[in-house]
């Protein structure tokens, strides 16, 4: 998920102990279209962020290489092959990407590598958290608070890389990067009519994060329910396809707030600020990662089960915006076009399927 170059510490640590680098992204594609459920927007999203750190790392003098096929069967070609003595990665919290981090850990003892992980994709270690309320993940926003009050403030964001930083390891060959090019979607079967008004990467992504933070007095003054989910452009940030394909970091987001809010005399306070939005992912993240199906109802300890009944009909209406409800029509249909919808549009959206009016 570390798809940047700005606050991205494990690629920091890669470079000052290493070597040669070689940059490396397995691309599964079976295991992303089945488990993970990607859809076209999603996937020229990725692309697209793709494509940009493979830009940005050839100024700075080295290349983005697109592996496709099994992360193991990857890693066991490419580690002989390249004589690799360490694999770094971002520490993960997801139930089948933690498997994963295990499982390298296990290849890294098999065959002689060793594995460096570091917390980079949320602002605070989940494990931390969870240690210091007795193990299990805090239930309520107001307790998730008073840990992070036990925890103090999130790590502050590394520096940037810079050319200097590659200029001491030695680059991969420029032939494996036209051996490993990152796809175009037409290889992977996408139609490129799936264009969302999202474009994926690290370079967009900061530039939409810059014309937010212009704006100190909207910062300020942001309250998360008094944002507009009917109009024409996101009232909100629109930045978490950004945070969750790892194009931009949340720390530094953080902490640019942070400092903004230092300089003003008042300014919004969690759970509805700006700061707030982010500690409710943060939240999120620690209770789905330690509870069991958190996806799911089936086998979800903190999930209330319900007798759902079963009408197959209604909810391809729903899905396609055929309702016949024009707002919820137009929801549907704005998810389908663009891959995002205001978060009270979700709410509407979601108690229409489930709170009687459908059903």
């Amino acid at each position: 998920k570390g798809l940047r170059l700005h606050d991205n510490p494990v690629l920091l640590a890669a470079l000052e102990s290493s070597e040669a680098l070689y940059p490396v992204y397995i691309l599964d594609r079976a295991f992303l279209t089945s488990s993970m459920h990607i859809g076209a927007l999603r996937w020229n999203f990725l692309l697209q962020s793709l494509e940009d750190l493979h830009k940005n790392l050839g100024q700075l003098g080295s290349c983005l290489l697109v592996i496709q096929g099994e992360y193991e069967i990857v890693l066991r070609d490419h580690i002989q092959k390249w004589n690799i003595t360490q694999v770094t990665l971002d520490a993960e919290m997801e139930p089948f990407y933690k498997e994963m981090e295990a499982n390298i850990q296990r290849l890294g003892v098999e065959l002689g590598f060793e594995v460096f992980s570091l917390v980079s994709h949320s602002l605070y270690n989940t494990q931390r958290i969870l240690d210091l309320n007795g193990g299990s993940p805090p239930l309520t926003y107001k307790r998730f608070l008073h840990i992070l009050s036990l925890l103090g403030d999130p790590e502050v964001p590394v520096r940037n890389v810079t050319a200097e930083d590659f200029q001491r390891c030695r680059a991969p060959d420029p032939g494996l990067a036209e051996c490993y090019r990152v796809p175009l979607p037409v290889d992977l079967k996408i139609s490129p009519e799936s264009l969302s008004p999202w474009r994926g990467g690290e370079t967009e992504g900061l530039q939409r994060l810059e014309r937010h933070l212009t704006d100190q007095g909207w910062v300020t003054s942001f309250t998360k329910p008094r944002t507009v989910p009917n109009s024409l452009l996101p009232s909100t940030t629109g930045l978490s396809p950004y945070f969750s394909m790892g194009c931009l970091s949340v720390r530094t987001f953080f902490y640019r707030l942070s400092n903004i809010y230092a300089q003003a005399k008042h300014h919004s306070l969690p759970p509805v600020s700006l700061q707030g939005q982010l500690l409710w992912r943060e939240f999120f993240y620690t209770v789905a990662s330690a509870t069991p199906n958190f996806t799911q109802m089936a086998g979800n300890p903190i999930c209330l089960q319900i007798c759902w009944y079963k009408d197959a009909e209604r909810l391809h209406k729903w899905k396609t915006a055929q309702t016949g409800f024009p707002w919820i029509d137009a929801i549907m249909t704005q998810l389908r076009q663009e891959g995002w919808i205001h978060h009270l549009a979700r709410h509407a959206v979601a108690c229409f399927l489930t709170r009687g009016d459908l059903w």
